[in-house]
């Protein structure tokens, strides 16, 4: 193999301004964190790029590790010369050569040491000529090439590329705070937390469980789906509520079809109780307007009363089909469809109300002895802690 290195692009971070060294050293810590299971790895960041030295490992198993952390645009799997044209034109062929089945090719040079003798657009010439001579069965094609040979030459070394692969997007997670997320084993919240690492925060997540009314399983279910969402966040702090309590308290004295709505406005209390104790600054959830009678505006407007905090929806405008499509990416569907239901599946009312009146919703609320059940929920809360790097020692222990 003659690729030795993976260049990683970036995308949003390169519009960041006078931020941009701290989303740089945040993308640089979340990349070491990734490849922890690859010692022989070493990673180099610059301003422009970032390089992954591979010193003799295979290319493939890091690509599919660094395609999961946010911040990164593209990979391209490189091979490093010296900067002189004919260790230039030599990698360049050992480049195209390494691409199975190329048929067709251009070079992108950039002299990015301009005290290299050679401007871009000649080296695109005299390195492509290198290759034709010397490689009878390709041709160039600077529209639509089998492989783009991108050239980058710098004072240290000069880089070639001929094989890239998207990257995930988005802002490093840890730049842009905490945000409580509000998991409840199904399909849409984990897509909602998958989606709210991608702009840059960190992500603890809140379940509220109901024994014996929902099994151990549907409490395993969620677990799971933090383990698996480690894979784009590192790490996830589960914060899982016992909730039979409220719920058996709504069950005697509100009305059937509002208590759905006050289930709701109780879980944004409790929410908003924890996540001042953790400093996050903001709650998520997975509602998709008008998908069931809690997302309808009228229903988000009520149950919101009870909180000043941000509540964040990144699936809102997305049907069901689209969020699905994400679950299934990500990992988390075929743990979200398990058949073992949460606490708001098991007490759903037959007919919950869909335009319910925040007046009418605290008049019931009177009902209820809110400032003690919700600060024994906060209390009894039990807190589990997922890394990624766990996952990755048992996925080396499995290969032996």
């Amino acid at each position: 193999m003659k690729f030795d290195h993976i260049i990683i692009r970036y995308g949003e971070l390169s519009l960041k301004g006078k931020n941009r060294n701290q989303f740089i050293d945040r993308l640089y810590t979340n990349v070491r964190r990734k490849l922890e299971g690859f010692d022989q790895i070493k990673v180099k960041r610059s301003f422009d790029r970032m390089y992954v030295r591979l010193n003799g490992q295979p290319y493939q198993p890091v690509i599919r590790k660094l395609q999961d952390v946010f911040g990164i645009q593209a990979l391209s799997v490189a091979l490093q010369t010296d900067s002189e044209l004919e260790a230039i034109q030599q990698g360049a062929l050992d480049a195209v050569n390494e691409v199975d089945n190329a048929q067709t090719f251009k070079v992108s040079a950039k002299r990015i040491d301009k005290n290299f003798s050679i401007h871009s657009q000649e080296l695109n010439r005299v390195v492509g000529g290198y290759v034709l001579n010397n490689k009878k069965d390709i041709k160039v094609d600077v529209h639509n090439p089998d492989v783009d040979l991108r050239v980058e030459v710098k004072k240290e070394a000069t880089y070639i590329s001929g094989i890239e692969f998207p990257g995930a997007g988005g802002l490093p997670v840890g730049v842009g705070g905490k945000v409580m997320l509000m998991l409840s084993g199904g399909i849409d919240s984990p897509v909602a937390g998958f989606l709210t690492m991608k702009r840059g925060a960190e992500v603890e997540a809140v379940h509220f469980h109901s024994p014996p009314y929902t099994s151990e399983r549907a409490k395993q279910k969620v677990t799971d789906i933090c383990r698996e969402l480690t894979n784009f966040g590192s790490r996830i702090r589960l914060h899982v509520v016992h909730f039979t309590p409220v719920q058996e308290a709504i069950n005697e004295v509100i009305p059937d079809n509002y208590r759905m709505t006050i289930m709701r406005r109780m879980m944004l209390r409790i929410v908003e109780k924890l996540a001042e104790k953790q400093g996050v600054l903001a709650a998520a959830t997975g509602e998709s307007l008008g998908q069931v009678a809690s997302q309808t505006l009228e229903s988000m407007n009520t149950i919101n009363e009870v909180t000043n905090f941000p509540v964040l929806r990144p699936v809102l405008a997305m049907d069901k089909t689209e969020i699905t499509a994400i679950s299934k990416r990500i990992g988390t569907y075929d743990i979200s469809i398990r058949p073992y239901e949460d606490c708001c599946t098991v007490f759903v009312p037959a007919a919950p109300k869909t335009k319910p009146n925040r007046e009418r919703a605290r008049q019931f609320e009177n009902n209820l002895p809110m400032d003690s059940l919700i600060e024994q929920a906060v209390k009894d809360t039990e807190i589990l802690q997922f890394n990624e790097s766990e996952q990755i020692e048992e996925e080396f222990q499995g290969l032996f």
